[in-house]
């Protein structure tokens, strides 16, 4: 079911888009300068890109020889290729996701989000538990009880003794 609103606004991005294009187009700028704004900001855009990508691997190559885990590094650079992919698509609402997505100041806190709301849940649900520590370490997970009566079981010391 997530599936299905996640296409719809992939497919509402483009629609965006260009609405957004032949509204500025048609009524703030001409054409041709139009044009000329989409080009420059998709190369300025992967530059930004490309720089922050460099730096983002220069802090995962120092977390890794350290010992750390470079968790962040690694959100940040799917973050920054998401960057990358919106910047090359032609348009304005993509380059202004692009750029919320290339400078750190925004960027810092998409990734708190992502970690907090799409990637530990999805590593909880298909690692048990082990991603936030809700782990069972003794007894059962469930939350009923239930009652045994000592004379409901019976133990047949005859049936050890014929069998063996």
């Amino acid at each position: 079911m997530k599936s299905r609103y996640l296409i719809a606004l992939l497919l509402l991005i483009p629609l965006a888009d260009s609405l957004a294009l032949v509204g500025l187009a048609a009524f703030v700028f001409p054409w041709t300068v139009m044009v000329a704004l989409v080009v420059l900001t998709g190369l300025i855009g992967m530059l930004l890109v490309r720089a922050e990508g460099r730096h983002t691997m220069r802090k995962l190559e120092r977390n890794l020889s350290a010992g750390e885990i470079p968790t962040d590094q690694l959100l940040d650079g799917g973050l920054l290729i998401a960057a990358g992919a919106f910047l090359l698509t032609p348009g304005i609402v993509t380059d202004a996701l692009g750029f919320l997505l290339a400078v750190p100041v925004t960027r810092y806190p998409i990734r708190e989000a992502v970690k907090r709301f799409v990637a530990k849940p999805y590593l909880d649900r298909k690692m048990d538990g082990f991603v936030s520590g809700n782990v069972w370490t003794g007894g059962f997970p469930q939350q009923e009880t239930y009652d045994v009566d000592p004379n409901s079981y019976r133990f047949d010391r005859e049936d050890e003794s014929e069998s063996g």
